[in-house]
Parts: structure tokens; C-alpha cells; sequence
């Protein structure tokens, strides 16, 4: 069964794991959120996984230009998801989906545990 990345290629965390992908010799298939979009469905599976707490990254770039309106919005469910399909930089990255299940970010030492068991 093939992996996906989900992430934008100019992220240096995502970058880092298709490296680690191609370096374990890992198939893996790359989807793009910036270019290919995020939708509610996609997300609500994401989150039968992670948290939103995780899912929604308030420390990246994207979340400190959100205006206070935006950010009061993301304080719910429905709301912090709309900010995550109009704006999917805000999504932590990257998002790697293998047998059903999801590993948030980049580490290597996960990544090698969860492929070696």
C-alpha cells in the first residue's frame, strides 16, 4: 500500500519527509493542499486521528496574519476547519497517511518505528 504526503512542496518539513521517503526507499504519492485544496471531508478524516488542537498549526505564518475575527473563528470546530479549506497553509505539515492511520509532521525516529513494525 502506497503512503501519502499531504503538504505544499516549498514547506522544508515536508520536504524533509519525502526525503526520508525516498532515502528508506518508501513508495509514497505527494498531494499537494495548496494546489489540489483541502476539503471538509478530508479533514474530518484527518481528525478521527488528531486533535484539532494539533491539526490547526497556531504558531505558523498563515495563523499570526489572521485577523482577530479569523482567529475567534478558529476557536470552533466548523470554524477552524472553514479556515483550514480557504487557507490550507494554517494545516500542520506535513501529513503522512499510511494503513489507515496518520502521523503528523516530520520525525524521523517515528517515522522508523512506525515502518519497522
Amino acid at each position: 500500500m502506497t503512503s501519502t504526503i499531504y503538504g505544499i512542496p516549498n514547506c522544508s518539513t515536508v520536504k524533509k519527509a519525502c526525503n526520508w521517503f525516498e532515502e528508506h526507499a518508501i513508495a509514497f504519492s505527494f498531494y499537494d493542499f495548496k494546489k489540489n485544496g483541502v476539503t471538509q471531508a478530508l479533514i474530518e478524516e484527518w481528525l478521527r486521528h488528531v486533535p484539532i488542537e494539533q491539526l490547526l498549526n497556531r504558531s505558523s505564518m498563515t495563523y499570526r496574519q489572521l485577523n482577530e475575527s479569523q482567529k475567534t473563528q478558529c476557536e470552533s470546530l466548523i470554524g477552524a476547519m472553514t479556515i483550514m479549506i480557504a487557507q490550507p497553509s494554517i494545516i500542520k505539515r506535513p501529513i503522512v497517511q499510511v494503513h489507515g492511520r496518520i502521523i503528523l509532521g516530520f520525525n524521523a525516529t517515528a517515522y522508523q518505528s512506525f515502518f519497522q513494525a
